[in-house]
């Protein structure tokens, strides 16, 4: 009996570590990115779904958070970069921040992707329910996300995911059209 607890206990941990892994940084399979309405800092909104064909970072944050700030200047500098070739970097901004303390903190920190207002959680939720940041999903031309990481981003592995995403990119980048986040959506 005392081996049958073992090896049931040995499986357990076997599946909470592989679990463990996904979750936390390690490849995030073939799940499906989930269908959300954004509503950017302006008012007005943004279909997830209407993102399909580039590589898209949703990157949840919160002013509150060092690590959240810290990473800011990198993800920026990435998204100017990578954008010309249909690289897409959405931040939500959590529901307990204020609006106007992520305006200022998006002015402050000359943020320039877009950055979306999670207001009632529905994002959150949405994506199983965010609650630490930063917590940052990849999601590939197909919808589907690829990488999820809860903590700090390593930006050089997240941009050679994203070139090589990018790379067998085979849709055409100027389908759909996320501008910078003082540029109008068309």
């Amino acid at each position: 009996m005392k081996a049958r607890d073992l090896l049931i206990a040995g499986l357990a941990a076997i599946v909470l570590g592989a679990a463990a892994y996904l979750w936390f940084g390690g490849q995030g399979g073939a799940n499906s990115a989930p269908a959300v309405r954004m509503t950017l800092l302006d008012g007005r909104h943004l279909d997830l779904a209407s993102l399909r064909g580039h590589p898209v970072l949703v990157n949840f944050w919160a002013t509150t958070c060092p690590g959240c700030v810290a990473e800011m200047p990198q993800l920026n500098k990435m998204y100017k970069e990578l954008a010309p070739q249909g690289f897409k970097l959405i931040g939500v901004a959590m529901y307990y921040d204020p609006p106007a303390q992520v305006r200022a903190m998006r002015k402050a920190r000359n943020i320039t992707y877009p950055i979306v207002l999670d207001d009632n959680a529905d994002i959150s939720k949405a994506f199983g329910d965010v609650r630490l940041t930063p917590t940052s999903f990849l999601i590939d031309a197909q919808g589907r996300i690829v990488y999820q990481k809860l903590g700090n981003l390593d930006i050089p592995q997240l941009r050679a995911r994203i070139e090589k995403l990018l790379g067998s990119d085979t849709a055409s980048t100027a389908a759909t059209h996320l501008p910078h986040a003082n540029t109008p959506l068309s």
